[in-house]
């Protein structure tokens, strides 16, 4: 019966919501060349009621291997669900790296940044931005999480069955590939496995994936937030027992609700 009422409530919010505007993240021209001149970054701008608003905001990081965007289970799908809750939320579609790093990290710091300057229009508070990501976007968000400095880090972090280490024994080869390129040199592979670069600084983790995962090991997960725990960042781990890889918002997921409910009580709890 709660399954039922929780779906309904979704179902009418997910009605309402609908993206405001869809901005350039680099109005100027992009910094960092990915060697693809038609590929830009963007953000879609979904706000809640003003009357809801809590000032929170996360700017969200789909997932695709760092080949493609999977911009609405990933993305889009998932505005109803924080609006209701009063929290605004930023799509970032960020640029494919094709070997350069640089490029999605200058995008999602930027987008992070561009919403703290507009936090007045969008009604955010500038210190309750978070970021979060599915997949190889779960990479570039833990990425940003522990990378970041200022005003581009972000104050909390969302990873679904994150992309999180570089080490060839445990990473999804191709996100690694499209990330850093063919060769790529071996202190980028030690810069870029984030489990190695927690500190007491990162900011707080809510973390889920799925125990049969075969397209990124769940230990990417459970190893980031071992270290959160050795670091004293507070963490929460969610591993499910089915439900492979890249579900997102998608209903079909056997554990929808039950993922849906528990990051909305870690939200609060925040």
């Amino acid at each position: 019966m709660k399954k039922i009422f929780f779906l309904l409530i979704m179902t009418a919010v997910s009605v309402v919501s609908q993206a405001q505007a869809v901005i350039k993240v680099w109005p100027n021209g992009e910094p960092n060349d990915n060697g693809d001149k038609d590929d830009k970054a963007e953000l879609t701008i979904f706000l809640p009621d003003k009357k809801k608003a809590t000032g929170r905001a996360i700017v969200v990081c789909p997932g695709g291997g760092y080949s493609h965007l999977a911009m609405q289970h990933e993305g889009t799908d998932w505005a109803p669900y924080f609006n209701q809750q009063g929290i605004a939320v930023f799509v970032l579609k960020y640029r494919m790296p094709h070997g350069n790093c640089a490029v999605p990290i200058s995008d999602a710091e930027e987008a992070i940044k561009m919403v703290r300057r507009n936090a007045k229009t969008w009604n955010v508070s500038p210190d309750k931005v978070g970021i979060m990501g599915f997949s190889a976007g779960g990479h570039l968000a833990s990425t940003i999480a522990t990378h970041a400095k200022n005003e581009a880090k972000p104050d909390f972090q969302i990873l679904f069955y994150p992309v999180i280490t570089m080490d060839a024994a445990f990473t999804h080869k191709g996100s690694m590939k499209n990330f850093l390129g063919e060769k790529p040199k071996k202190k980028a592979l030690q810069d870029y496995s984030n489990e190695r670069q927690v500190t007491r600084a990162t900011p707080q983790a809510f973390i889920a994936l799925s125990d049969d995962d075969t397209t990124v090991p769940p230990i990417n997960g459970a190893n980031y937030y071992l270290e959160c725990y050795r670091h004293d960042v507070p963490a929460s781990l969610h591993v499910y027992p089915t439900g492979g890889h890249g579900w997102g918002y998608r209903a079909s997921f056997d554990f929808h609700f039950e993922m849906l409910h528990e990051l909305k009580g870690w939200l609060e709890s925040l």
